[in-house]
């Protein structure tokens, strides 16, 4: 298996798709059968030094395609979906999907190489530049003088809901020097320990247990960058 993506990627239909993409920007591609898709898509991947973004007709093709890809690069796929429960509804939108889609542009801020496979409907909505991302993240380390009413504050500014337990993205609680917060750019929320003014400790936690899963040095507390402005 590890020796196939390597011949695929040395065949001459191969390294002339590469070519053109390197000297066009794009490609587009049909008449692929079965795998042969995915080892196309890995091949440009690993040869190209920047972001390559994969677009399929529509979101069923998009998932099936990126489970595909996941076989062949385990950690490097990035799915990128509409914001919206419903194809066109702008009025609701799926908290899980405004999650997923946080995470792809903060990584994508973050390392600019990535593989990410997406939709026509989901490229149509605006995102945030590169500075709006920023003015809508909070970073947080270890040992950081930050009080707690200033990050309580900055998280009523970033329209996050104060509640007794998080349970979704964009709510946080406080119970005395600590503080639970649940990020739009990450799966877990974080639990974050105050000594005083001073950030103590950071822990990522299970919802339903409540138990830490991973001590963090520093993180990054992101908004809802979906939510629509009031008029």
């Amino acid at each position: 298996m590890t020796k196939l993506p390597v011949l695929y990627q040395n065949n001459p239909q191969s390294l002339a798709v590469y070519e053109s993409v390197c000297a066009n920007g794009s490609v587009f591609a049909s008449g692929l059968i079965g795998s042969k898709h995915s080892f196309l898509v890995r091949s440009l991947f690993e040869q190209h030094n920047a972001t390559v973004v994969w677009i399929l007709n529509s979101k069923e093709e998009a998932a099936y395609f990126f489970n595909d890809l996941e076989v062949l690069l385990p950690n490097a796929p990035l799915f990128f979906p509409s914001s919206y429960r419903r194809p066109y509804n702008m009025e609701e939108t799926d908290n899980a999907n405004v999650l997923l889609r946080a995470e792809v542009l903060q990584k994508l801020n973050e390392q600019p190489k990535q593989l990410v496979v997406s939709y026509p409907e989901a490229l149509f909505e605006q995102v945030l530049t590169t500075k709006g991302l920023a003015q809508k993240t909070l970073a947080i380390k270890k040992g950081d003088e930050l009080s707690i009413d200033f990050v309580n504050e900055t998280l009523f500014d970033f329209d996050f809901k104060r509640v007794d337990f998080v349970a979704e993205p964009g709510e946080f609680a406080v119970r005395g020097g600590i503080l639970d917060v649940y990020s739009f750019g990450n799966d877990e929320p974080f639990r974050i320990e105050f000594f005083g003014d001073e950030i103590d400790t950071i822990r990522s936690f299970d919802v339903t247990s409540q138990r830490s899963t991973q001590s963090l040095e520093h993180i990054k507390i992101l908004a809802n960058i979906e939510q629509k402005e009031q008029k």
